[in-house]
Formats: C-alpha cells, sequence, structure tokens
C-alpha cells in the first residue's frame, strides 16, 4: 500500500512528513521566482502584482491566511523582471517572511477593499495605485505597463488615472508554473504521499452506516496531521448521489453496497496538491454487475487517455483520438478530460473534442490529472476516477500510485 514509505524511496531516510532534505526547497523556491521572471522577459512585460494567494507562494514561498486573503485582497506582491521583489503585508504580519529566505523589501499592505476601506475604496485606491507607480518609475523607467494577476474595476481606474496600463497577469502566472524541476516533483509527491495516507485512512474507516461528512473528515484529520494546508472542494459522494458528479459531501448516512466516489483536491504539506479520484463500495463488499459495468468503462476511459499523451502533442489531437464515450455516458461526462496540476488545479485543462476546447501542445515536465466519470443518463450511480502524472519524453508516469479496484474488472 503506498505511504511514506514511496516518499522515503524518494528521499534520504531521514526525510518525514513535513522535512525534505537540506536546501532542496531552497532550489525550489529559486527555480520558480526564476520562471516567474523568464515569463516576464518573454512576455515583455517589466513586472507582476500579485494577489493571488498560489502565485505569491509559487514566487515567494511565503504563505498568510490563503483561503482568507484569496476572498479578501489584502496582501500583494510586486516582481520584477530584472529588479526587486516587494511584499506588501497585511497588517502587522511582516514576520511570516522570517522564515523563507527570500531577498525582498516588506512594507505594509493598501488595503482598498470595502471590508477594510468602506466609504474610502477610491482614495486608498489612489493611494495604492501611486505607490505601484511610483515603483515603475524607479525600477523600470520607460514602461508604463504592468501585469495583474487579480484586480477590482476600483484598482484598475485607478492606475489608469496614473497612466498605467494592465496586462493579464493570471495567464502569465498559469504559463510559468506550467513545467516543474525534478526538485519540485520530489515536493509534490511529498504532498500526494499524505494525501493517499488520508485515502488509506477513509479506506480503513468506511463503514456502512457512517454519513459521507464523517468519512470525509478523516482525509482532512490526515492532511493536517502530517503538515498540509487545505482542501478546495468537498467532493464525496454515495449511492444516488454519485450520478450526476459534483454533489459535495452531505450528513447522509452511506448503505451497505452502494458506491461511494471522492475527488481529494488536497493542498498538502508545502503548498502542492494532490488531486485524486477512486471509487469504492460501501463496507468494500463485492459490486453488483451493473456498478462493475460503470467501473470497467472509467477504468478503460482513464488508462486508454493516459496511455494516448506524448509530448509534442497537440490538446485537439489527444481530444479527438481519446476514448470513445459511449452515448448513455457522455451527457453526464466530466468537464474535461485531463488538467494541469501543481499547486492546486493550473494550465492546461482539456475540453472533450465535442466541447471544442482551446489548443495547445503538451510538453515534457508537466503535470497532469487524468479524469473519468461513468455514469448513465438518468443512472442510479456513477464512478469517478482521477490520476495524477508526470509528463516525460517516453508518456505519462504516475505520481498517484493508490490502488485501482481491479477485481471489479
Amino acid at each position: 500500500m503506498p505511504g511514506i514509505s514511496s516518499l522515503h524511496a524518494a528521499l534520504p531516510e531521514s526525510a518525514v512528513p513535513g522535512y525534505l532534505p537540506r536546501g532542496l526547497l531552497d532550489r525550489v523556491r529559486h527555480y520558480r521566482l526564476e520562471r516567474v521572471r523568464r515569463q516576464l522577459r518573454k512576455s515583455r512585460v517589466p513586472a507582476i502584482v500579485m494577489y493571488d494567494p498560489v502565485n505569491i507562494r509559487y514566487a515567494t514561498d511565503t504563505s498568510n491566511m490563503q483561503i482568507w486573503t484569496g476572498r479578501n485582497p489584502t496582501r500583494y506582491v510586486v516582481v520584477f523582471a530584472d529588479g526587486p521583489v516587494i511584499g506588501f503585508e497585511f497588517h502587522n504580519c511582516e514576520h511570516v517572511w522570517n522564515e523563507v529566505p527570500v531577498d525582498a523589501e516588506i512594507r505594509s499592505a493598501v488595503c482598498w477593499n470595502y471590508f477594510n476601506a468602506g466609504s474610502q475604496v477610491a482614495a486608498k485606491a489612489k493611494q495604492w495605485a501611486r505607490e505601484i507607480a511610483d515603483l515603475l518609475r524607479q525600477n523600470a523607467p520607460s514602461e508604463r505597463r504592468i501585469a495583474v494577476d487579480r484586480l477590482d474595476p476600483e484598482g484598475l481606474h485607478a492606475l489608469g488615472e496614473e497612466g498605467i496600463s494592465v496586462v493579464d497577469g493570471q495567464a502569465l502566472m498559469e504559463v510559468a508554473r506550467t513545467i516543474k524541476s525534478d526538485d519540485e516533483l520530489l515536493v509534490m509527491k511529498a504532498a500526494i504521499d499524505v494525501c493517499e495516507q488520508g485515502i488509506q485512512r477513509m479506506h480503513e474507516a468506511l463503514r456502512p452506516g457512517m454519513t459521507e461528512q464523517e468519512l470525509w473528515a478523516h482525509l482532512h484529520f490526515e492532511n493536517i496531521k502530517l503538515g498540509g494546508e487545505w482542501i478546495e472542494t468537498r467532493l464525496l459522494a454515495s449511492g444516488s448521489r454519485t450520478n450526476p458528479w459534483m454533489q459535495e459531501c452531505s450528513p447522509r448516512l452511506m448503505q451497505k453496497g452502494e458506491l461511494i466516489a471522492f475527488d481529494t483536491d488536497l493542498v498538502g504539506p508545502f503548498g502542492y496538491c494532490a488531486d485524486i479520484s477512486r471509487t469504492w463500495t460501501v463496507g468494500h463488499v463485492r459490486p453488483t454487475d451493473d456498478q462493475r459495468r460503470l467501473y470497467a468503462s472509467a477504468y478503460e476511459q482513464l488508462h486508454t487517455n493516459m496511455a494516448l499523451i506524448k509530448p509534442g502533442m497537440t490538446f485537439n489531437e489527444f481530444a479527438e483520438r481519446s476514448w470513445a464515450m459511449p452515448d448513455t455516458f457522455f451527457k453526464n461526462r466530466y468537464s474535461c478530460l485531463a488538467h494541469g496540476i501543481g499547486m492546486v488545479d493550473e494550465y492546461p485543462s482539456i475540453s472533450y473534442f465535442q466541447d471544442r476546447g482551446y489548443d495547445g501542445m503538451f510538453e515534457a515536465g508537466m503535470t497532469l490529472c487524468i479524469e473519468s466519470y461513468i455514469g448513465d443518463e438518468g443512472g442510479k450511480e456513477g464512478v469517478k476516477l482521477e490520476q495524477q502524472v508526470l509528463l516525460t519524453d517516453h508518456g505519462c508516469t504516475p505520481l498517484s500510485t493508490f490502488q485501482f479496484e481491479t477485481d471489479w474488472l
């Protein structure tokens, strides 16, 4: 069974959850910041203002109330392509930078969201924009544009009044985060191993009569205990709630023999995501013939598509050649065939060919999640499977290794 032993296979014996070999995180931090700066230069943009807490974590490895600051724009970072990093920190929180060896100037954030500024939003936004404009004049005096990943209308207007135009920084950061270094993969694998320990805990705890929420709590417990951070969704459902998919866990009492499916969406240690889906029967009893039919189709879709992807293949080519889904399942199909994964779900998201998604090209060094949901239109139950993989020169290599129910096939 996968667990911490697989982490030990990649890391020195002294490594345990919450710890990595000396110097590894520093190399990851350097790699990520340089990826951001390289993308700024490639895009011919002198700097980016980051509000998205995941982007801030990627560029600086600093973290402060990430879910709260994701809703309340009260913490931001400016990174110059050829210049300084300036961290604007929430009230009296400069100390969150103490343990991270990033060469950055730390200032107090100007908070102009309505919660903090009330009737002074416009004035505070002007104050914020003046400071950003001053930084641009000091560090890139010939430039009058800047990238921003997230920005409310008042801020966009205030920058415009300073003569600064805004470039889409979220697109820039999505591309920067796409390719993982070997060191970064070790950090991601640590998060996956913690997640799979949580899945194993769920597997052992699952019994008829418990609620969906009670089972889901086991994953949270193991993640937090081992240094993880949060879980982005609550996607766990049982019985008739597995069809259609995308129902979050509830107080429903699970019944022996019905299907239970989940999608972890777990942000584990060091801020990396482990996105894994499995489907079991409640009580781990032998499935019915119909449950086996659903599971076999999901397993076939997942592994057929995983075997197809190669570097240099376009997204549309993959979508066109992907597993041919029978009509009875098509209406309830998952929202994508595959998507990128890093600290959270990231570029690309690859649609079914019939959905006419955007095109692009697979590259070695991408980490991806291959998706399958199989449920008859109007059916009673459904099966959700998902595998996290690394794309190498030779194709997909699994990063998530938790067992499938192969004896159902």
